[in-house]
């Protein structure tokens, strides 16, 4: 489009194979668009390149089919690297496939059969080498079918004992091979599963505490699934934030409370788009801001390629109201009034001490704050300005 909303290779944009190389697929219809192969993989790496993106993510079998001979695997990589080279393309992100074959239908890492289980780490060991020898520094984990329909079939907590198992078989399985990459756990409150274990944030913040290499271990948010159980994203983040194990991220739109739609990046809760982005610029977090999301089902290729501008170029426009946030005087003068400061009473309960603690039960009383209790706090007035902020009406 020519402006300056336009991607850069210094946006850190990045897109999965299974993005733009969805067929438009659902339960109830058929493909729209062509299965991606390994030639068109190639021309999406150059359009990619050209609108600005910075890389590209996969599972093992986005690249390599399931069944793929030792030497097919090898050329099908040689080909892909080349690729790469060409478009100037990186892979900062791998994961692996764990939920699309029928060996994996009730579970890959809580399986009730130890040969699941196995294969399911024979599968991520060779997934994990092939992320490795294309330059990926973050692995992802979505335990897309770690979970169940019938709760009599599986003891729950034996079920998290095997995930934590096969989670730190992996971990050792890098450190032995010298792999400089970090796990990114993913969590899902359900689908395709009817419930999947460890279904939030911060039910997954509180599983790596468990393992035995938790700073090895981290997390990957994505929008739509906390938006599916109701949930605010940017709080999400912010939690993983907070405690350094933000890793990865997946950006893309979504109605609350519905299936997995995986829109458009700021398609749906503009308003929630927008504080995820302050959150990140703000934070100035240095991770890749990669977008899960698929085009609708009504596209062809061109309507693809329009999808991925788009997801590239809203992030580009939230961040460009970030910086008006951060600069209007009438918004910043609302906030320096809400929050208010108080160097006394924040040292005081920074750190426990016996004085500390004397001081905010005997000295500090109602008296103090119960002209507090029917003061405005001119919220209304705040939200307002960030909705014409958004919606393109302030000075």
């Amino acid at each position: 489009m020519g402006d300056r909303f336009d991607p850069v290779k210094e946006d850190r944009f990045t897109f999965g194979l299974w993005t733009f190389g969805n067929p438009g697929r659902d339960p109830f219809g058929e493909p729209v668009r062509p299965a991606p192969n390994l030639d068109s993989i190639k021309r999406w790496l150059e359009v990619l390149s050209e609108l600005g993106a910075y890389g590209v993510n996969l599972h093992d079998n986005d690249l390599v089919p399931f069944d793929a001979t030792p030497a097919q695997r090898d050329e099908i990589v040689r080909e892909f690297k080349k690729a790469l080279d060409a478009t100037g393309m990186k892979v900062p992100m791998a994961t692996t496939n764990l939920f699309t074959h029928p060996i994996f239908k009730d579970g890959a890492f809580t399986s009730n059969d130890p040969r699941v289980r196995a294969f399911a780490l024979h599968k991520t060991m060779r997934a994990i080498d092939l992320g490795v020898e294309l330059g990926a520094e973050v692995y992802v984990f979505w335990g897309g079918r770690e979970g169940t329909e019938v709760d009599a079939s599986k003891d729950p907590v034996t079920a998290i004992k095997r995930y934590r198992e096969c989670i730190n078989f992996l971990c050792e399985y890098c450190a032995d091979n010298g792999y400089n990459i970090k796990f990114a756990l993913e969590a899902k409150p359900n689908e395709p599963r009817g419930d999947i274990f460890l279904p939030t944030t911060g039910a997954m913040l509180a599983f790596i505490y468990t393992l035995d290499r938790p700073d090895m271990v981290g997390l990957n948010p994505e929008v739509a699934h906390e938006h599916m159980a109701g949930l605010n994203f940017a709080h999400a983040v912010a939690q993983a934030l907070e405690a350094g194990k933000l890793f990865h991220i997946d950006l893309n739109g979504q109605k609350f409370c519905r299936f997995d739609q995986d829109l458009r990046f700021g398609s749906e809760d503009l308003k929630g788009a927008f504080f995820l982005v302050k959150l990140l610029e703000d934070y100035q977090w240095p991770g890749m801001r990669h977008f899960d999301a698929h085009a609708y089902r009504t596209e062809d290729i061109d309507g693809v390629r329009d999808f991925c501008l788009g997801c590239m170029r809203t992030y580009k426009i939230l961040k460009e109201k970030v910086r008006q946030f951060n600069e209007d005087p009438e918004i910043q003068g609302l906030l320096k009034e809400i929050q208010v400061s108080d160097e006394r009473l924040e040292a005081c309960m920074s750190r426990y001490s016996e004085d500390n603690a004397a001081f905010l039960k005997n000295e500090f009383t109602y008296d103090q704050v119960k002209d507090l209790a029917y003061k405005g706090l001119k919220y209304e007035k705040l939200d307002q300005l960030v909705v014409e902020l958004l919606l393109g009406v302030r000075p």
